[in-house]
């Protein structure tokens, strides 16, 4: 699919991997809907592009992914100022680190699993098919395509870290539903892929001291340095581009095997 002139729509588009992405798409000339549930920091990202990228509109919209009524809006509020939408990139998410039973020998809350399956994998799930069900009414385009769906899975979900149960319970639900779903949907001409990236330069991981950085850094073959953002960014705009790519789980970790702490 040309990402020239098409809609699309990052969820988690405020920071780390969803503003890097929403950035490229909008150099590349995709007019772009930056949904975050924090929305100062989604509009701020917004005029940031909309004053230095030329071309293509922006424009930051607030969305909790696991209501769907607050996905509806926001698809809606999408449709009416940029048009209807074709590549979806799912990147919002949480983390977690948890225990199944702490030092003090006390059970994990559950609360804390349920609410990382709820925003990772069910809300993503939640976005995507609100988000085909718009598509599948477009025009069908090259290839009979209508639409493009990137997911964003872990490598936690292939070697989870102790703690990381709910964490990569979530993302392993996203790299398992991503060849059922490409198959469902290839009757619409919408194809799906994932991205499973490792340790990625992030806001969150470089609040961590830097010696901290430097060793995980150093557990990756090569190149020997975190991800950057923009290096996700890139492979989630070559998914759009390249239309042979369809139910694929790609690994983006610098051949990173995590330990198991």
């Amino acid at each position: 699919m040309d990402i020239d002139q098409s809609t699309a729509i990052v969820t988690g588009a405020a920071s780390g991997l969803g503003e890097a992405t929403a950035i490229m798409l909008a150099q590349m000339g995709a007019k772009v809907a930056l949904w975050d549930l924090n929305f100062p920091l989604a509009q701020a990202v917004s005029e940031r592009i909309n004053q230095t990228v030329g071309g293509s509109p922006s424009l930051a919209i607030q969305c909790d992914i696991t209501r769907s009524e607050s996905v509806e809006e926001a698809l809606a509020q999408t449709q009416k100022a940029l048009g209807n939408p074709r590549i979806l990139m799912n990147i919002a998410g949480v983390g977690s680190a948890k225990r199944v039973i702490s030092k003090e020998g006390v059970a994990a809350p559950l609360e804390d699993f349920a609410r990382v399956i709820q925003i990772n994998l069910i809300g993503t799930y939640n976005v995507t098919r609100l988000f085909a069900a718009e598509c599948a009414k477009l025009a069908a385009l090259d290839d009979q395509e209508r639409g493009v769906i990137v997911m964003t899975a872990s490598a936690a979900a292939f070697e989870g870290q102790i703690g990381q149960q709910a964490y990569s319970a979530s993302k392993g639900g996203l790299v398992s539903m991503t060849l059922p779903m490409a198959r469902d949907l290839a009757q619409h001409g919408i194809r799906v892929c994932s991205i499973a990236p490792g340790l990625f330069a992030t806001p969150l991981l470089k609040e961590l001291p830097p010696a901290v950085q430097e060793s995980l850094a150093a557990a990756i073959p090569f190149p020997k340095r975190l991800g950057e953002p923009k290096e996700f960014a890139s492979l989630a705009c070559h998914i759009v581009s390249n239309r042979h790519l369809n139910g694929e789980v790609i690994r983006l970790d610098g051949a990173l095997r995590m330990a198991s702490k």
